[in-house]
């Protein structure tokens, strides 16, 4: 890992809270949960401990209530910077509440909370110290794009990295500034979204599961394309427990295939930003793209056979002997 690489998180922090359930509840339906837990969470701060559980350093700037002072503790023991992590009196954390299935699938509703606090959408400093730029969807649009440009206009710029999740509107993703971003990380159902706003009749998210990677394969080409997008932008589309397809500017799309699991899968939850996370590091390492993203695919694979979004994200020893 690069001594002199800093990555900010501009995100969310929220309070996770997992209803435990046989299946996902069906409109309509009352079941009872077989258990409640409480644990930390957010894209924001998920990411960010992600990063630094892969060695990097990182910071979060982001808001919780009062309530969540436990969730900046974490954070901190974890090594993630938080002198950018604001304390909002008289407005709670954010809240995630949880469907966890007993297959191990989820379904997620939010409550912004804290944030939403946004005094100044501008980076209240100079992006200038930082390295890398990390951003999702859970805090007010106008700040990370604000972040984005700011770190687009650096000099030298910063490397960006965004996670489109939840999904903008369609016209906030014409609208995006794409020249701003260095790598997009999309799943084949955001990717499927992007597509459609721009006005593609493609839509990978809907494929049969003989034929996901390559109308995803050729989803990204074509997004790369559009003219809404930039062709400067790399893009990392996840295919769940199919792998991931990756694709930098100039050269093929490439793929390749999910780690193989030691134990059964209990939590999806935090994969995404376990891979966003670990993705930056490597990056931030000066890794090829393909070691990356292998070691991206084996800290997914040890995450989601332990439960929680931020806690299952494992250690970079725990990958590395895994990978050994």
């Amino acid at each position: 890992m690069s001594t002199s690489s800093r990555c900010l998180v501009r995100g969310s922090v929220n309070i996770d809270e997992f209803f435990h359930l046989p299946h996902i509840v069906r409109p309509g339906e009352t079941i009872s949960s077989t258990g409640l837990t409480k644990r930390a969470g957010g894209k924001g701060a998920n990411q960010a401990f992600a990063v630094a559980r892969a060695g990097g350093q990182v910071e979060l700037d982001g808001a919780i209530g009062d309530d969540g002072i436990w969730v900046k503790e974490m954070l901190e023991s974890a090594g993630v910077g938080i002198g950018k992590l604001k304390v909002v009196k008289d407005e709670v954390t954010g809240r995630a509440v949880i469907q966890s299935a007993a297959d191990g699938e989820n379904s997620i509703v939010l409550h912004a909370g804290a944030n939403y606090y946004l005094p100044s959408p501008t980076p209240a400093t100079s992006l200038s110290t930082y390295t890398h730029l990390l951003v999702q969807n859970e805090v007010p649009l106008s700040s990370t794009l604000a972040y984005l440009t700011a770190a687009g206009q650096s000099s030298p710029p910063l490397t960006s990295v965004f996670n489109p999740s939840p999904m903008l509107t369609p016209a906030q993703l014409r609208e995006f500034p794409w020249k701003h971003l260095s790598w997009l990380i999309v799943n084949e159902g955001e990717l499927g979204d992007l597509l459609l706003a721009f006005g593609s009749s493609a839509n990978p998210g809907e494929a049969k599961e003989d034929e996901l990677q390559a109308k995803a394969s050729a989803g990204i080409l074509e997004l790369h394309e559009n003219e809404y997008f930039s062709k400067n932008v790399g893009i990392i589309c996840t295919l769940g427990a199919k792998g991931i397809l990756y694709y930098e500017p100039g050269k093929e799309v490439g793929y390749l295939p999910a780690a193989k699991l030691q134990n059964p899968v209990k939590d999806t939850t935090g994969a995404g930003d376990c891979f966003a996370g670990y993705f930056v590091a490597g990056l931030m390492g000066g890794k090829s793209l393909q070691d990356a993203l292998k070691t991206c695919l084996v800290a997914c694979g040890i995450c989601v056979e332990n439960e929680g979004a931020m806690e299952s994200v494992p250690t970079l020893e725990a990958v590395n002997e895994r990978l050994a």
